[in-house]
């Protein structure tokens, strides 16, 4: 592949150059990140690592130094690349946007379709999408590995070059024997990083579909989009559901099912994790933005604002203030209480917050959006994961069968 890059400073530079100098610039920037000045951040990544055994292989070490340096964000929102770049008055501009550029790494499980020259293409089995790889010490790292296999690393773009990638930090290597391991690696990976499957425009609005069709189900079935269950009975009627919507799939579909394994009820597809389990109640709300999503002791909220003078208000009105002040909770469950309560939503915030002028009406978008920014300052994403074909093939051992994550972890106080 002939590519050539210009430089306002430099002149053109070849992909030689390119890979050349993000050699020389990653050693130096390694070596800042593992400088003093950023010991009180990194050396409790590595700790935590380590286990109590103390003990951290090179490769580990490596992987985790190299996410630090990328994703990790420093109190101020920075990360150390910003730190880097923004601390050398000596750079280019040209390494300031190769630098700049690696602030937004693709981490994955990569399927090796071909060996090219000093290159691989690897088709991310997590985003369904192919890249092509270089690495900065040349066609020798690629040695040993063969099409069909797997690699398990991080990439990071090169200067101006689009479908040109490096690999950064360390890179594992699996056979292709061990396909069926690693295809439940990248479905536990799509399920706990659903941002990483959205890297792929197209998978995000297969996701927004998929997660319209399973809603419909979701109502049809409860006859709404809310509930509200002691936890037994939320955890007994939703290993109902998903052992209908499997029961459907196969009537559907039957010879993609002959011969799988579906769990009954004895074996519960579902169960909530001990927050939820120990709570006098479970909402459970299926939202057409937010998904499917799980809250502990929702009806005490929900009486809360039934009867904002309720007999023992003090623990309810505590309940809504971690509702409030937790980031694993979106605004969803407040919005519906305001929009089923609107007699006596501003009782309930006027003494809540201690002020009496409060209307939710003009007041209580900014509250939300002051408690969580979090929330309004990143693009709504489908709650379902649609993973792509060979994935499904991997993990399925069909080629016809199209594999879709629809259960999202329960959202608790606390637990992002």
């Amino acid at each position: 592949m002939a590519i050539a890059i210009r430089d306002a400073d430099h002149g053109e530079h070849t992909l030689g150059d390119l890979i050349e100098r993000s050699a020389e610039l990653k050693g130096e920037l390694v070596a800042f990140a593992q400088s003093a000045r950023f010991d009180r951040w990194l050396t409790p990544v590595l700790l935590e690592a380590a286990g109590p055994e103390r003990q951290l292989d090179e490769h580990e070490a490596i992987r985790i130094i190299d996410h630090f340096i990328l994703r990790f964000r420093l109190p101020d929102g920075s990360t150390v690349v910003d730190r880097f770049v923004a601390g050398r008055r000596d750079l280019t501009e040209f390494d300031r946007e190769l630098l700049l550029g690696w602030r937004d790494p693709v981490e994955g499980i990569f399927e090796i379709r071909r060996k090219d020259r000093d290159s691989v293409v690897l088709l991310n089995l997590v985003d369904d999408l192919e890249y092509r790889t270089y690495s900065n010490v040349g066609r020798s790292a690629f040695r040993g590995v063969s099409k069909g296999g797997f690699l398990l690393t991080c990439l990071v773009p090169v200067f101006s070059a689009d479908g040109v990638w490096l690999v950064s930090g360390a890179m594992s290597s699996y056979p292709k024997s061990s396909a069926t391991e690693i295809a439940q690696a990248a479905l536990q990976l799509a399920t706990i990083q659903p941002e990483l499957v959205f890297r792929n425009p197209e998978k995000i609005e297969q996701g927004w579909e998929s997660m319209r069709a399973d809603r419909e189900a979701f109502v049809e079935f409860f006859g709404s989009d809310e509930l509200v269950l002691p936890p037994a009975e939320a955890e007994e009627r939703l290993n109902a559901y998903y052992r209908h919507r499997q029961e459907a799939a196969a009537a559907e579909h039957p010879a993609r099912t002959r011969g799988r394994w579906l769990p009954g009820l004895d074996f519960p597809a579902f169960e909530l994790p001990r927050d939820l389990a120990d709570a006098d109640t479970v909402g459970v709300i299926y939202d057409e933005v937010d998904g499917l999503n799980f809250y502990p002791d929702y009806g005490l909220l929900r009486d809360l604002f039934a009867a904002p003078a309720i007999a023992g208000r003090r623990q309810h009105q505590d309940l809504l203030r971690v509702y409030l002040r937790a980031e694993s909770i979106t605004p969803l469950p407040i919005h519906r209480l305001a929009a089923a309560h609107p007699e006596t939503v501003d009782a309930v915030f006027r003494k809540l917050l201690r002020k009496p002028g409060f209307t939710w009406t003009e007041h209580g978008e900014a509250l939300l959006r002051r408690r969580k920014p979090w929330y309004y300052a990143q693009e709504p994403r489908p709650g379902v994961s649609v993973i792509g074909e060979r994935l499904s093939e991997l993990a399925t051992g069909s080629r016809q069968r199209k594999f879709t994550r629809a259960r999202p972890a329960p959202h608790t106080p606390g637990h992002p």
